[in-house]
């Protein structure tokens, strides 16, 4: 039973991917990501789609702590404040990673994949965060399952959140009538 839902699980993932790659190398843009609990996972479901070299820049895995501030500029006060799962964070790595990695868009992912809760915070609490040319947004998930089940959860969630503000046409790409 448990092989049968992490073959669905990587399943939405690489669909999630393969749209989102399709997309940004249509609009000839480019997208970076800044992991935590997933911990290269999503770069490696980015960079398994064909293509993916047209619109994938790089990425940070920064599971410590102190490197969410060395690597990604996540402010040092913030994360003493808060701790590292945090919306304030996750929107910090994105932007901290759309900088850092020269992309259009960036994706980011931090949370608590378990078994144990971490800071207080329960496991399956996740956000992920996307920053891009119009600003960034973060969401929230609450996810349930073991470490595997959460980790891709939170990779199909920041694509999607992505794929959400990719769709959107641009004024270029507008029909005209």
């Amino acid at each position: 039973m448990r092989q049968v839902g992490m073959r669905e699980a990587e399943g939405a993932m690489g669909s999630a991917a393969a749209g989102v790659v399709h997309r940004l190398a249509e609009r000839r843009q480019t997208v970076a990501t800044v992991e935590s609990l997933t911990g290269g996972l999503l770069a490696a479901t980015i960079v398994e789609i064909a293509g993916a070299s047209a619109a994938y820049r790089g990425g940070l895995v920064v599971y410590a702590t102190e490197l969410k501030e060395w690597l990604a500029g996540v402010p040092a006060q913030l994360l003493a404040e808060r701790g590292p799962v945090d919306p304030d964070v996750a929107a910090a790595l994105a932007e901290g990673g759309r900088r850092g990695c020269g992309a259009d868009w960036a994706l980011a992912t931090t949370g608590v994949a378990g078994p144990e809760s971490q800071d207080g915070k329960p496991v399956g609490l996740v956000y992920v965060a996307v920053a891009g040319p119009d600003g960034t947004e973060v969401r929230e998930l609450d996810l349930d399952g073991g470490r595997d089940h959460i980790r891709a959860g939170a990779v199909t969630g920041a694509l999607r959140l992505l794929a959400e503000h990719i769709q959107v046409p641009d004024a270029a790409e507008a029909p005209r009538s």
